[in-house]
């Protein structure tokens, strides 16, 4: 790589008035230069897989899709992208699911804006960046396998993020570009992989496994 170019970044965050304090603090720095901006998870994918980008700076909990499920689309296609996943929580959940996912830096949104430098200079040259209440919780964890939900596919994982926020099911298969009675057999299969069989059983788990937020 070129040591004089800019590392390229997207910065995809769904508060504005965040995104647009991250766009500026990020401007200052000479080595980065912000290409583009995505207001939700299925922006950003778009955004990433158009643009000639390096790091991708990603807030974990997005409408629509959150930033663990656009991690994964992202690097399906461009695996080389490098991305940060910006968090309130440092729950070990949150964590472990975003490493599975092929993240290779955690930057808590308590941090300064000089630990999300250093994490996107880090990922830049392809070195594993995590705040430090992150990388304590890594160096604490145990040497149980790392849980996720590998029982769910991409696919039912978006759906199940979609039936938690409250869309029906003729809205999920406008989003993502199906027939409804495609969402119904992705429905009726998330409920009984996780025997879960009401709606608002599948908010709560969508809650626990950091798929949406509670606000």
């Amino acid at each position: 790589m070129e040591n004089q170019r800019k590392i390229r970044v997207i910065i995809a965050e769904d508060h504005r008035i965040v995104r647009e304090g991250l766009k500026a603090l990020l401007g200052k720095n000479e080595k980065i230069e912000v290409i583009g901006e995505a207001g939700d998870g299925r922006e950003a994918v778009e955004l990433a897989l158009k643009q000639s980008v390096d790091v991708v700076v990603m807030d974990i909990l997005m409408p629509g899709l959150n930033g663990i499920d656009a991690t994964k689309k992202i690097l399906q296609k461009k695996p080389q992208t490098g991305i940060v996943l910006l968090s309130m929580s440092d729950d070990r959940e949150h964590v472990e699911s975003a490493i599975k996912a092929g993240v290779m830096g955690y930057v808590l949104k308590g941090e300064g804006i000089g630990e999300l430098t250093k994490a996107i200079e880090s990922v830049y040259r392809r070195e594993a960046f995590f705040s430090p209440r992150v990388a304590k919780l890594l160096a604490e964890r145990t040497k149980e396998s790392i849980c996720c939900d590998d029982e769910l596919t991409g696919r039912e994982r978006e759906v199940l993020q979609l039936i938690a926020e409250g869309k029906t099911s003729g809205e999920i298969a406008q989003i993502l570009g199906i027939s409804t009675k495609t969402v119904e057999g992705h429905r009726t299969n998330i409920m009984t992989k996780l025997d879960i069989h009401n709606t608002a059983g599948l908010v709560r788990y969508a809650i626990k496994k950091g798929i949406i937020s509670v606000s």
